[in-house]
């Protein structure tokens, strides 16, 4: 059976996975992670693809990116594996494929869950218990976002400039969400939609999403038809 083809939506963002192969190290020391945030940058920039937030961890990577057209994204990971992975595996004596599969992705409603995704995805080092906060991982777009260090990859969501009026008020705002943390149930439901390459949103946004993709996006209802009686 053909595999169902990513649901992709231009102009909306998307939150990506993507992992090692057997969940092998794709980062091994600090020039690998700048080598793979440049050729990452130039890839987003000829794909039209914005980069809103980002982290990379030792045997994976997350991005939260809003591509330009229906193939951005796609064409953007393959123009970094394609230099990245020979690189990587030229440098490190190894050959083989790299990076497990395809990667996944899951459509996020900006209006209900942009905020929650970009929480969900800076403060995943702190989770996987690699550090004890955010700006402890040097690889990621917190410090942007809090203020410490400008990001040239970032593109800032218009749901972050919205925080505040001045740069400030928004990495201060954005601060104390990251530091307030995500409720178990949020968690669970990003959790759900990233595992799966689901959808992040509102039932009324799946509702359009299913209107205009002609796709199914809410849960099919159990059991059989209902089917009328033979008249006695």
């Amino acid at each position: 059976m053909a595999r169902q083809s990513r649901l992709i939506l231009p102009q909306h963002p998307h939150y990506i996975v993507q992992r090692g192969n057997d969940n092998q190290p794709i980062f091994r020391d600090d020039e690998d992670h700048a080598r793979f945030l440049a050729w990452l940058k130039d890839a987003a920039k000829a794909c039209h693809v914005a980069i809103h937030a980002w982290v990379l961890m030792p045997t994976h990577l997350h991005l939260l990116a809003t591509p330009a057209d229906a193939d951005g994204l796609a064409t953007m990971m393959q123009k970094v594996g394609r230099l990245y992975v020979p690189w990587f595996n030229a440098k490190h004596g190894r050959s083989g494929t790299l990076f497990g599969g395809r990667f996944r992705t899951a459509l996020v409603d900006a209006d209900g869950y942009l905020l929650a995704c970009m929480r969900y995805l800076e403060s995943h080092p702190v989770r996987s218990q690699a550090v004890f906060a955010p700006l402890d991982h040097p690889w990621s777009s917190h410090a942007h976002h809090a203020g410490v260090r400008p990001d040239g990859l970032v593109t800032d969501h218009a749901k972050y400039w919205e925080l505040g009026n001045t740069p400030f008020q928004r990495e201060a705002a954005y601060s104390a969400l990251v530091q307030q943390g995500a409720g178990a149930d949020e968690l669970a439901v990003i959790d759900a939609a990233v595992g799966k390459g689901g959808v992040l949103g509102s039932q009324a946004f799946k509702v359009e999403l299913e209107r205009k993709t002609k796709r199914q996006i809410l849960p099919a209802k159990r059991g059989r038809p209902f089917k009328a009686r033979d008249a006695a």
